[in-house]
């Protein structure tokens, strides 16, 4: 006997399919960009940070209106895929790396496919994997690191093809630690819900001030940090 459809949450999956338009939108862009010049880098580059934020609302959407879902975990998945493997993949190779032949193109496809690999790791270890820690680099933030780079350069009107050997380590790092067994805080412990001190609000005041006025560089620098926080750590737990 069939049993009649339960239907999808509404809320949670529109902020998924937002953050895939996104990603979409960035790889469009990107497309465009090779053909009609380096300023629709940028536009593309911060589709993929915009994408992110969507990511990180979906869950929490979720999780607070108590709308979770085995469709819904699967769709997100799917959609950061495109968004945080796909994308930035596209985007670093059209602006830098595919001066380097074919050794620019092997580097995109490395992301790409690392980004799948995360995510499917991910999926398989949720049930038993520490809430307090990432293992590997999360993709939405190796995702960061790669379009903030495109956005910083592009800002600072570097040229892409110049810089290839420089875009393809750092997009190969972010690559590697993504299917990597380095921990990476989960910030999941972090209580939104109590109380803080006055001067907490003046501090989040101030650090979106600073990103504010320079966002391209304070993002990135704060990418980065992260991305390699996992690995000083690891090493410093070594010792």
């Amino acid at each position: 006997m069939m049993t009649q459809s339960k239907g999808i949450y509404l809320l949670p999956n529109i902020l998924t399919t937002a953050g895939l338009l996104a990603g979409f939108f960035s790889i469009i862009t990107a497309t465009r960009a090779v053909y009609q010049g380096v300023g629709l880098f940028e536009t593309a580059a911060i589709a993929i940070l915009v994408s992110g934020l969507f990511d990180g609302l979906d869950g929490r959407v979720a999780r607070l209106t108590n709308t979770q879902s085995e469709f819904g975990a699967q769709y997100d998945s799917l959609s950061d895929c495109i968004s945080f493997g796909v994308a930035p993949a596209l985007v670093s190779y059209s602006w830098s790396l595919s001066s380097l032949g074919k050794i620019g193109w092997m580097v995109a496809f490395v992301f790409a496919a690392c980004a799948a690999l995360r995510l499917a790791r991910f999926n398989v270890q949720i049930d038993t994997a520490d809430k307090r820690y990432f293992t590997g680099l999360p993709s939405p933030a190796a995702a960061a690191v790669v379009a903030g780079m495109v956005w910083f350069g592009t800002e600072h009107g570097l040229d892409g093809q110049s810089i290839a050997i420089v875009a393809a380590l750092i997009t190969a790092f972010a690559a590697v630690v993504m299917v990597s067994n380095i921990k990476y805080n989960s910030f999941k412990e972090l209580d939104f819900k109590g109380r803080v001190p006055f001067v907490a609000i003046l501090v989040v005041v101030l650090v979106l001030a600073v990103i504010a006025s320079y966002p391209a560089g304070v993002l990135l620098a704060i990418f980065l940090v992260y991305a390699l926080s996992g690995p000083l750590l690891f090493f410093r737990r070594k010792k």
